[in-house]
């Protein structure tokens, strides 16, 4: 079991994920293209880090190997898989 980059991979099994959000990055890449198409220069339009993560823990995985998570990390999981 490992700490996966992306919520897919806990999704079909993987213990737990902490990775950018990707659908807030989606949007912010319509921005960028938006402003492309509109005439901006690429090199004058900001780019910004990823400001929002997400916590994803798969319970199902952590009892299969035997793994406690602890309440605290459960409870600031943006989502945890039964």
């Amino acid at each position: 079991m490992a700490i996966y980059p992306y919520r897919d991979f806990v999704e079909i099994g993987g213990l737990m994920a902490y990775a950018v959000d990707l659908a807030d990055l989606y949007t912010r890449l319509a921005g960028y293209i938006d402003q492309v198409l509109k005439g901006a220069s690429p090199g004058d339009i900001p780019i910004y880090q990823a400001a929002k993560f997400e916590l994803v823990i798969n319970m199902k995985a952590a009892n299969a190997i035997g793994l406690t998570i602890p309440p605290a990390l459960v409870l600031r999981a943006d989502e945890v898989i039964e």
